[in-house]
C-alpha cells in the first residue's frame, strides 16, 4: 500500500542548492530540515522549491550552498495556522537525494505526475490577451489517512479542458512545479511579499 500512496506523487528536480539547512521538526529522533533549491525554466526563469530532508539523506551541518542537486520524492502540503485561518503551505519531501557534478540535463529538471482527485470548483478565467487559464485543488491520498492538497494552473486546452471537472473527478497530472512572488494584504496599511508554490500542468487525464 506504501508504494502506491508513493506512485501516486512523483518528484523529481534537479537544480542548486541556495540556502542553509533550517531544522523544522523531529520524528521518532529523526531530524528534518529545510532547504531552498532553485530550478531554472527553459526560459531562464528560476523556480525556488521549498524542499524538507531527512538528517539522515545528508549531513545538515554540511555547506552545499552552489552545490548541483537531485531530489527525488513527493510535494506535500499542510496547514499552518496563522492570522485566524490555516494557510496551505507546500514543500518537496526528499526520499532521494544526490549531490551532483554542475553539468546535467536540465530538461529533466523539474518533473512532477499526481494522481488524485479534484476537490474544490475549478477557476476558469481568460487573461487581458485572451489567454485561458484554469486553477485547480487536487488532493492526493497520502498514507495513514492523510492527503496532500495540492494547486495546479492549466492553460490553453488543458484549462478548457479543467474548467468541464466536478469535484470528485479523479484525474492525472503531469507537469512541473512553479514558485510565483506575490503581494498580500495584511492590513490597511500593510502588505508582505509572499511566494506561492503550484503544479504548472503540461498533460492532464480524467
Amino acid at each position: 500500500m506504501a508504494d502506491k500512496m508513493f506512485e501516486n506523487n512523483q518528484v523529481s528536480i534537479i537544480g542548486e542548492i541556495v540556502s542553509d539547512f533550517q531544522f523544522s521538526h523531529e520524528v521518532y529522533g529523526e531530524g528534518f530540515y529545510m532547504m531552498e533549491v532553485s530550478v531554472r525554466r527553459l526560459s531562464d526563469f528560476v523556480d525556488y522549491i521549498p524542499v524538507m530532508v531527512s538528517e539522515r539523506l545528508i549531513n545538515v551541518e554540511g555547506d552545499y550552498i552552489g552545490k548541483s542537486v537531485y531530489i527525488g520524492g513527493q510535494f506535500r502540503s499542510f496547514n499552518r495556522h496563522e492570522e485566524k485561518k490555516n494557510r496551505l503551505v507546500l514543500s518537496v519531501f526528499a526520499r532521494e537525494l544526490e549531490i551532483l557534478d554542475s553539468d546535467y540535463d536540465e530538461d529533466a529538471a523539474n518533473q512532477i505526475f499526481l494522481d488524485g482527485y479534484i476537490c474544490k470548483e475549478a477557476i476558469y478565467r481568460k487573461t487581458p490577451l485572451g489567454r485561458e487559464i484554469a486553477d485547480l485543488l487536487v488532493a492526493v491520498n497520502r498514507s495513514y489517512g492523510k492527503s496532500d492538497y495540492i494547486p495546479c494552473i492549466c492553460w490553453g486546452r488543458n484549462a478548457r479542458f479543467a474548467s468541464t471537472f466536478e469535484v470528485g473527478t479523479h484525474v492525472q497530472i503531469w507537469g512541473r512545479i512553479q514558485s510565483r512572488d506575490y503581494v498580500k494584504k495584511i492590513s490597511e496599511t500593510q502588505v508582505e511579499q509572499r511566494t506561492a508554490y503550484e503544479v504548472s500542468v503540461s498533460k492532464i487525464d480524467a
